[in-house]
């Protein structure tokens, strides 16, 4: 009796032992709930890459689901995300409007949200990690009006569900203030995707036939300008997309009407909106809005990238 005694007496410093070290572990773990876009655009795959690499480093798990356009599958990933209890939640809306609602839901169950890429029009979200929008737009601006001799009709395929194209655009309108002859005859929605956008070009085409300029506010929707040009023959219109995707900076080294691009840094949108919520996990209120820098792309830029990629 007494031997079995003195071994329990061994024993239970051990099992404390690991008791208080699966409670400290389960203290320091964090699931981070994501719901991108969608996984179709190349853009979100290098921002998913750049939310995994920065994870994997500070121990985070993440749950990473895609709302693929569709504002009610993505309301009910959040609502998946609260009954999980997730320690944060990462959303790029896919209707800045729309997604308030699903936000303000995971406020009110105390779980903080962050937003990547595109914005939410309201609720309480801590941080928000983007590029400069307004900057690029201002780029893509300058970029037509030097090429087509600061004269002349443009026109925009835009996006107006998500707050991120709604501010490339307005940065374009700004910068196109400075250049009196030209003027801004169109602006139609292209949704983001290359079918709608390829016919809001076509409309584009047959209403102003003269247009010597458009702003497509992301690559899909420039490549399906770009085809719409191409099949109406206007090989002199110059088109500026927006993401620099290995597709665009083909068509732009290529020499057709897509002439230049506003690069991002999708992999540091991702790295740093892991950041923010480490900040936010340790007690470090984070910066609430990171804007991270863009560039013009042009034809010998392009092919720099191009060449860059294919280095091992």
């Amino acid at each position: 009796m007494r031997q079995v005694r003195h071994a329990l007496l061994l024993i239970a410093p051990l099992v404390f032992a690991a008791g208080c070290a699966k409670e400290s572990g389960s203290a320091t773990s964090k699931t981070i709930g994501v719901t991108l876009l969608t996984r179709e655009h190349e853009f979100y795959r290098q921002l998913e890459a750049g939310l995994q690499e920065a994870a994997i480093a500070k121990g985070y798990k993440l749950i990473v689901t895609s709302g693929d356009f569709d504002l009610a599958k993505q309301q009910s990933q959040i609502d998946n995300f609260l009954v999980q209890k997730v320690d944060a939640i990462i959303v790029c809306p896919v209707d800045s409007k729309g997604i308030v609602p699903a936000i303000e839901k995971a406020n009110a169950g105390k779980i903080p949200v962050f937003t990547a890429d595109i914005s939410s029009q309201g609720g309480q979200v801590v941080a928000h990690v983007a590029s400069d929008n307004i900057a690029g737009g201002k780029l893509a601006a300058q970029f037509i009006a030097r090429t087509i001799g600061e004269t002349g009709d443009v026109g925009i395929v835009g996006q107006p569900e998500v707050q991120t194209t709604i501010d490339r655009e307005a940065g374009f309108r700004e910068a196109m203030k400075a250049y009196p002859k030209i003027s801004i005859v169109a602006s139609i929605s292209g949704a983001g995707v290359r079918d709608r956008a390829m016919k809001a070009a076509d409309d584009m085409f047959q209403a102003h036939p003269s247009i010597s300029g458009i702003f497509a506010i992301n690559d899909e929707s420039a490549l399906g300008v770009l085809a719409s040009a191409q099949s109406h023959k206007k090989s002199k219109v110059v088109i500026v997309g927006y993401d620099a995707t290995p597709e665009a900076l083909k068509a732009i080294t290529d020499g057709t009407p897509l002439k230049a691009d506003v690069a991002q840094q999708p992999k540091e949108i991702g790295a740093r909106t892991i950041d923010a919520i480490a900040s936010y996990f340790e007690g470090k209120p984070p910066v609430s809005r990171v804007a991270v820098p863009v560039r013009i792309v042009d034809a010998d830029s392009a092919r720099a990238l191009v060449a860059a990629m294919k280095k091992p």
